[in-house]
C-alpha cells in the first residue's frame, strides 16, 4: 500500500475535509479526493460518507486510521528527527487554554528544558477545547489539554485534575451581600451585584449557579474580558462578582485583594483531560511530557 496515500487518508480523517486535509498537506483539492479515491479502490471499501460540509469516516475508515496514524506519525518523527542524530533536540506542541497553560502546564514542563540530554524544545498555543483537539486531531499539536474529552479512537484522554471554582468579589461589595439568604442558597442576595465574565453567555457563573443554587443567573455581565486573568484584575479593582478557579485567585484571597462571597460545602469542579494522538506515546518526549505534566498536576488538586 502506497504510504503517500495513507498519509493523505490520515490527514483527511484528522481534518475532518478535503478542503481542510489539501491545505494541510500542500495538495490541490481534486489531487486529495483521487488519492482517497484510489486507496478506496484498492481497498475494495469506502472510507468516507461525503456531506454537505467535510466527510465522516465509515466504520472501515476509523478502524483503517487507528491502526495506520500511530505508524505514520512515528515515520515523521524520524524523519524529522534522523537515525543518527541521538543528541537532535525534539520540538513538542502543546496547546490547551490560556490561563491554565500559562499558569500551571508551561512552568512545569519549563523544567524538562535542561541540557540533560531529554530536554525538548517548546511550542505553545491556547485556544477552547474544540480548537485544541481539533488541531491536535490535524497533527498540529503534540498534547492538549482540554476540559472536553475527545470522541473516537483516534485520540487518547487522561484525566489531568479538577478545577475548583470560586465566587469572589471585591470586599466594598462582599459587604452588600445578605449571607444569612445567601447561606439558605437564596441566590437572589446576588442579583443586584454586577458581574464579570469571559463571554456574554455568563458560562462560568451559569455553570456555578446552577450546580450550587439551582438556579440560573438573574443578572447580566456589567463587564466581559475574554482571559480570566483579566477577570481576576476587573474584580480586584471592584467591578463586580467574578467565579474563577482557585488556583488562579489563590493569592489575591490570600491578600484580601479579594474575598469568597461564598464557600459551599461542595464546590464546583471542572476536569481537564490530557489529550494525545492514539500511539504518539511511543515518541520518547512525548510520552515524558505526558507522564511529567500527570505526575505535576498531582500537586495541583
Amino acid at each position: 500500500m502506497d504510504l503517500a496515500l495513507l498519509r493523505t487518508f490520515v490527514t483527511v480523517h484528522r481534518a475532518g475535509s478535503f478542503t481542510r486535509a489539501a491545505a494541510l498537506l500542500g495538495l490541490s483539492q481534486p489531487a486529495v479526493t483521487s488519492q482517497i479515491r484510489t486507496l478506496e479502490r484498492q481497498l475494495g471499501r469506502p472510507l468516507f460518507l461525503r456531506q454537505a460540509r467535510g466527510v465522516t469516516p465509515t466504520s472501515i475508515g476509523n478502524e483503517l486510521a487507528h491502526k495506520a496514524a500511530p505508524h505514520l506519525d512515528a515515520l515523521v518523527e524520524i524523519a524529522e528527527t534522523g537515525l543518527d542524530d541521538e543528541s537532535a533536540v525534539r520540538t513538542l506542541h502543546l496547546a490547551g487554554p490560556p490561563e491554565f497553560t500559562a499558569e500551571r502546564a508551561l512552568p512545569a514542563l519549563a523544567e524538562l528544558s535542561g541540557d540533560d540530554g531529554q530536554g525538548f524544545a517548546l511550542r505553545a498555543s491556547f485556544g477552547n477545547a474544540e480548537e485544541v483537539l481539533e488541531g491536535l486531531a490535524s497533527g498540529h499539536h503534540d498534547l492538549a489539554i482540554s476540559t472536553a474529552r475527545p470522541r473516537g479512537a483516534l485520540l487518547t484522554a487522561t484525566p489531568l485534575c479538577d478545577e475548583e471554582h470560586v465566587l469572589v468579589a471585591g470586599s466594598q461589595w462582599a459587604e452588600e451581600i445578605d449571607t444569612g439568604r445567601l447561606h439558605r442558597k437564596d441566590a437572589s442576595a446576588l442579583e443586584h451585584l454586577p458581574v464579570v465574565e469571559v463571554h456574554e453567555s455568563l458560562p462560568l457563573v451559569s455553570r456555578y449557579w446552577a450546580s450550587v443554587f439551582d438556579a440560573l443567573p438573574a443578572a447580566s455581565g456589567t463587564v466581559i474580558v475574554p482571559d480570566l486573568r483579566a477577570v481576576l484584575a476587573c474584580a480586584v479593582a471592584g467591578a463586580g462578582l467574578a467565579v474563577l478557579p482557585r488556583y488562579l485567585c489563590a493569592t489575591a484571597l490570600a491578600r484580601g485583594d479579594v474575598v469568597a462571597v461564598y464557600e459551599p460545602a461542595v464546590p464546583p469542579l471542572r476536569t481537564y483531560v490530557l489529550a494525545v494522538r492514539t500511539g504518539t506515546l511511543a515518541m520518547p518526549h512525548v510520552a515524558r511530557a505526558h507522564d511529567w505534566l500527570l505526575g505535576a498536576a498531582a500537586s495541583w488538586c
